[in-house]
């Protein structure tokens, strides 16, 4: 069932005050921004037509804001509850492999070796890292995802990576990370 109204009618209503009250954050200004136009004229669109009968639908943009219940947010959580029921009783560590910027031309030039060699190299290292007897000393698991463009859209190649905090040992048996999650201990 439809709401009566929408989050972005809410915003357009009282943006205003609520900007002259608060004197919100740069992000948040730019959140509100983005969920007030989403999917209107403003963002842009294109038109499909019927091939038979020439029927039109106009189809507007999404603002792709992480905060936009109409960016499919609310899908979004479903998906990550659903993912949570195949999940590891374990920490889990985000890690993130960035290629210097002087490489960037190589991954114009030469992309499926290079995105290759992001992926073997990072997926190494954390192998490398989590099989030495100071840290888990187990094999880990590893969900990579490559990202080519950073936020600006300009050429940033990155890999993101879920690594449970421990892994499987020789014997098979799961082993924790011995530092609660953290491969890594800092150095004074």
């Amino acid at each position: 069932m439809k709401p009566v109204y929408e989050l972005a009618q809410v915003v357009s209503l009282y943006k205003a005050s609520f900007i002259h009250q608060h004197h919100p954050l740069k992000q948040h200004l730019s959140a509100l921004h983005a969920i007030e136009q989403c999917c209107t004229a403003a963002m842009g669109g294109h038109v499909d037509a019927c091939d038979s009968c020439g029927h039109l639908r106009i189809s507007y943009n999404s603002c792709r804001n992480r905060h936009c219940p109409k960016c499919q947010n609310t899908a979004r959580e479903r998906w990550i509850d659903a993912r949570q029921l195949n999940l590891l009783p374990s920490t889990y560590l985000h890690v993130v492999f960035t290629l210097p910027q002087e490489l960037n031309s190589y991954c114009l030039h030469h992309p499926r070796e290079m995105y290759n060699l992001l992926f073997r190299c990072s997926k190494d290292t954390i192998v490398q890292l989590a099989g030495d007897e100071k840290h888990p000393g187990a094999q880990p698991g590893i969900i990579s995802v490559l990202h080519t463009w950073g936020q600006n859209l300009s050429l940033h190649p990155h890999m993101h990576m879920i690594v449970p905090g421990g892994g499987i040992d020789d014997t098979g048996v799961w082993k924790p990370a011995k530092s609660k999650g953290r491969f890594c201990s800092r150095q004074k």
